[in-house]
């Protein structure tokens, strides 16, 4: 059994990814910011637990990892996986919604990291994993901002995976497609007709077929592999 935390866990593919850790055994943690009855609703239905703090308070981040060592000794997993995302034209984008999207999706990966590395140097290795997107990847036109935050995602991985490995803390990315969640559920039905036909596979992603992916590669079989950026989009790209 690992201790393992999963932020941004409250709906879709972190929800998904609450629920597979704890099916495998897991003792798992999750932070959400603001939807309290959906956190209620997980905890009830996993038995993880649900902690309130956004990933863009500093103070509030390291309550929850000092609360989190002092209940399990720290943490052997962290999946960063809370994000958001807005579509406009970049001329449009303010100052700050910009900051809202980069301070949560890169400030809050920045901010879990390095409040679990101590954790897991004390506990001999460990794994990170950070959930980017195929936007980061590619880009995306009226999310510029958004694919920039996980384009940041991508080399913050590679790069921390070299500077942890001989600690034995392994850090992977994963850059999901086009996938059936509330983030995407702004979007008409035409639009996402259009993306399942450009998908090779011919649909759009779920949840759960992310949360499995994690589940391996924090797993003991993936113990050799680290820094890498792992697409499950379907074949979106290639």
């Amino acid at each position: 059994m690992k201790n393992v935390l999963i932020t941004g866990g409250s709906r879709g593919i972190g929800r998904a990814m609450v629920e597979a850790f704890t099916a495998a055994g897991h003792r798992v943690y999750f932070l959400y910011c603001k939807n309290e009855k959906a956190a209620s609703e997980v905890e009830k239905a996993t038995g993880a637990t649900a902690i309130r703090a956004d990933v863009r308070d500093p103070a509030a981040v390291c309550e929850a990892f000092l609360r989190i060592k002092n209940e399990c000794g720290g943490l052997d997993v962290l999946v960063n996986n809370a994000a958001v995302s807005s579509f406009s034209l970049l001329q449009d984008v303010s100052e700050e919604e910009w900051q809202r999207v980069m301070d949560t999706n890169c400030g809050g990966t920045y901010r879990c990291s390095k409040a679990v590395i101590p954790q897991m140097l004390g506990r001999g290795g460990g794994v990170i994993l950070n959930i980017s997107s195929m936007w980061g990847q590619v880009g995306a036109s009226m999310e510029v901002h958004y694919s920039a935050s996980k384009a940041a995602i991508i080399g913050f991985t590679k790069a921390l995976a070299k500077e942890l490995g001989p600690s034995h803390i392994r850090c992977n990315c994963i850059a999901p497609g086009v996938i059936d969640t509330e983030m995407n559920a702004s979007l008409d039905s035409e639009t996402l007709s259009c993306l399942a036909e450009e998908t090779p596979l011919g649909r759009i992603g779920r949840p759960d077929e992310i949360a499995s992916l994690a589940l391996y590669l924090a797993s003991d079989a993936a113990s050799f592999i680290t820094g890498q950026v792992i697409g499950a989009n379907g074949g979106f790209v290639i």
